[in-house]
């Protein structure tokens, strides 16, 4: 059974690398009928945020990514660590070392100075004298010296590095006894059966690290895939200006967790040319093995372009459910199905649909100079007044019916649409642009409409 797992630490927000990550994990699991388990690694105490732990949960409630079992918090699972250090001690796998900081900063410059790559030299690996008063040792695992490690990665083939040239002893337990990230993570793995782990290939690096770990504990070493990362358009790291913020952040400015999904798992995969994937389909689809060997470019367009897909998508009663959480309430709006009909074809975020619904059910306070100056032309007054008397006289209620209205008084009149159609629109929004101008006043209603009308006479006339 594949068991794979996101494992993140709680010292800052979840960004939309580890989702990516995590949503990997999670599809392979899904899709080989497995577990996907979340392990907070929260042993870092001084950084830790409880706060930055129930953002993680957050994010993950909101895309509906469930993970599988408890959730495993790796500051629960001290004695655990303990015991498999001592038994390393116990073993001669491992030993304390009693350098003190100010060897270590000598033996530092002394390799800067000989050009030599920093790394300790071993002088407590095999110590069995007294040992030095008022040193609090660090516990140091036995590293090979030489020979080769192999990362099995299932993105970037067999990885090999030389053990001489990567390793030295390094620390599994500081001097105050707390465990290592490199030894916990594998014995978390290992523990909880962890036999897939798909990761950011930043953390390439520490992988061989944590093979000595599982050797030295016997453990069985799990299959391993680091995905390249995410970089800007230019072909660098993500900053927060190009998307690096909190996963709750995309929440917040209108996304939908389904199009963020969407979008998420195109970066860095694909399957043929598709790319628009229900999660049904990324599950049957998804393998890991496909991961792209190169880093993948966050394209905001994209976002928006599946974003205005999927919001087009969604049905009215969802699409008023979330827009309440951006203030916008038409939970009573006798003519919401049109006002979301021909709204939500035009929006790429909730956020900006939200605006739009805004300006068509608020009167305008006030009215675009500009707009004005090219919709107003001589006449206009009359134009509406004429449109405005027929309209007292008639119950309308479809954008048909308004737009026979229209009609009638271009004919009457003897104008073209324009004439009538973009101080109409003024006096009811403000401003140019927006739905049609018949569906605006279906929406409004026939005395609202009226309203806005005498309104924009009277302050523009």
């Amino acid at each position: 059974m594949v068991v794979t797992r996101f494992a993140p630490s709680p010292t800052g927000y979840l960004h939309i690398g580890g989702l990516r990550t995590a949503l990997f994990s999670y599809l392979w699991a899904r899709k080989n009928g497995g577990k996907f388990v979340l392990r907070i690694e929260d042993t870092d105490k001084a950084r830790n945020s409880d706060e930055a732990t129930q953002a993680i949960l957050k994010a993950f409630e909101w895309l509906g990514l469930e993970a599988d079992g408890e959730i495993t918090y790796q500051s629960k699972r001290d004695d655990i660590y303990a015991k498999y250090i001592q038994q390393l001690l116990d073993e001669g796998k491992a030993y304390r070392c009693y350098m003190s900081k100010e060897e270590l900063e000598q033996l530092r410059e002394t390799q800067m100075a000989n050009k030599e790559r920093a790394k300790y030299d071993g002088r407590y690996r095999d110590f069995d004298g007294t040992p030095p008063e008022g040193v609090k040792p660090v516990i140091r695992i036995k590293a090979p010296l030489s020979g080769e490690i192999v990362v099995h990665d299932g993105v970037k083939g067999d990885v090999i590095f030389q053990a001489e040239d990567i390793l030295d002893d390094f620390i599994i337990a500081r001097a105050d006894g707390s465990p290592t990230y490199n030894f916990v993570v594998a014995i978390d793995d290992a523990l909880m059966g962890i036999n897939e782990v798909i990761r950011g290939d930043d953390h390439l690096s520490n992988t061989p690290k944590q093979i000595v770990v599982y050797e030295a504990l016997g453990f069985d070493i799990p299959k391993f895939y680091h995905v390249p990362m995410i970089h800007n358009s230019q072909g660098k790291k993500l900053s927060k200006r190009d998307g690096a913020t909190d996963v709750m952040a995309y929440k917040e400015m209108g996304y939908l967790p389904e199009a963020l999904l969407n979008f998420l798992v195109r970066l860095g995969w694909s399957h043929g040319d598709q790319e628009i994937f229900s999660m049904s389909e990324m599950m049957e689809l998804f393998d890991p093995k496909d991961i792209n060997k190169s880093a993948s470019i966050y394209n905001t367009e994209k976002l928006d372009w599946l974003n205005a897909h999927y919001i087009k998508n969604t049905p009215n009663d969802k699409l008023v459910e979330l827009l309440s959480e951006f203030g916008v309430v038409l939970t009573s709006h006798d003519k919401k199905e049109i006002l979301l009909d021909a709204l939500k074809e035009r929006a790429k975020t909730l956020k900006e649909l939200a605006g739009m619904v805004e300006e068509i059910v608020t009167t305008p306070s006030e009215y675009d100079a500009k707009a004005l100056k090219k919709a107003m032309k001589e006449g206009w007054v009359e134009i509406l007044n004429n449109f405005g008397a027929k309209l007292t006289n008639t119950e309308p209620h479809l954008p048909s019916e308004y737009h026979a209205i229209m009609e009638e008084v271009v004919n009457e009149m003897e104008i073209g649409f324009g004439k009538i159609g973009m101080p109409l629109r003024v006096a009811l929004l403000g401003k140019m642009g927006g739905p049609n101008i018949d569906t605006i006043m279906a929406v409004l209603g026939k005395e609202e409409t009226l309203l806005r009308i005498a309104q924009a006479i009277a302050k523009n006339k």
